[in-house]
């Protein structure tokens, strides 16, 4: 195994410095040429913190899958949008410009993100081909594309059933602007070019309503866009592995029968990457 952090601070975007944490699983000798998918995983917290229980406990399950994996850990409050967006775009690119040294397959580049982080995940879904994202880095939109993506009870609307921490600490002053309302507002963002998509969340759940991924699904529906989703019918929100590893002693945060959403994204990872 291999550990490499990098500061991927985005000019000219407030004061938000992020860095990456990159695990490598090394190649050996009876695959010594073996190029593996890499998962970028993005922590939730309402764009205010990172949670650490949706970090590396997260990043542990893809490595033992056979992934490389890293860890971003985004501008949150006071930096507001798009400079966690911009972020994410930028380890995109980092990770493919180095796939070839770290043995990375550089179109198999999957974001995987939990609440807010699901909402940045799945920003850079939607806009990863918009000049506002590419252009604002210098690159080329194939350059930031991530080619799947992994949302774990993700925020997306910034509507009726909002998550309205997430959408005020995003924005900041500007989070009365309807503009910036309407574009943040994830299921209106939805075009064919979105990856294809993992989701799931819990009926239950009274942060972050399961209507917000349902809006999603039935736009990538409209849209053509190859999705999985899973609704489990207990469990609150923020529930990571749903074990006792990531529980924090929380009994609600122990929820046996929505473990299996750990083992349903490794078939999904097998059947696309």
């Amino acid at each position: 195994m291999k550990l490499e952090e990098y500061s991927l601070a985005v000019e000219g975007q407030q004061t938000g410095e992020a860095r990456l944490l990159v695990y490598r699983i090394d190649t050996n000798k009876n695959a010594p040429d073996r190029k593996r998918p890499m998962v970028i995983v993005c922590g939730g917290g309402g764009y205010e913190y990172i949670s650490d229980r949706e970090q590396e406990p997260i990043l542990l399950k893809f490595l033992a899958m056979g992934y490389h994996a890293c860890l971003l850990t985004y501008s949150v409050a006071p930096n507001v949008f798009p400079t966690a967006l911009l972020e994410l775009a930028r380890a995109v690119a980092f990770v493919r410009e180095h796939a070839d040294g770290w043995m990375v397959e550089a179109d198999k580049i999957i974001t995987c993100g939990f609440s807010a982080g699901g909402h940045l995940a799945a920003s850079l879904g939607a806009f990863w081909n918009r000049e506002m994202v590419y252009g604002a880095l210098g690159l080329k939109p194939e350059d930031v594309k991530p080619n799947g993506q992994i949302l774990c009870y993700p925020v997306i609307t910034s509507g009726e059933l909002a998550h309205r921490g997430s959408v005020e600490k995003l924005l900041g002053a500007e989070c009365g602007n309807a503009e910036k309302l309407e574009l943040i507002s994830l299921e209106k963002q939805v075009t064919a070019d979105v990856p294809a998509t993992f989701l799931w969340h819990t009926r239950t759940d009274q942060a972050v309503p399961v209507e917000n991924s349902l809006a999603y699904a039935e736009a990538m529906q409209k849209n053509g866009v190859d999705f999985e989703m899973h609704i489990y019918p207990v469990g609150g929100h923020g529930l990571s592995l749903a074990t006792e590893e990531t529980g924090g002693g929380d009994e609600g945060m122990i929820q046996p029968y929505c473990t299996g959403w750990v083992d349903m994204v490794k078939a999904w990872m097998r059947y696309h990457f």
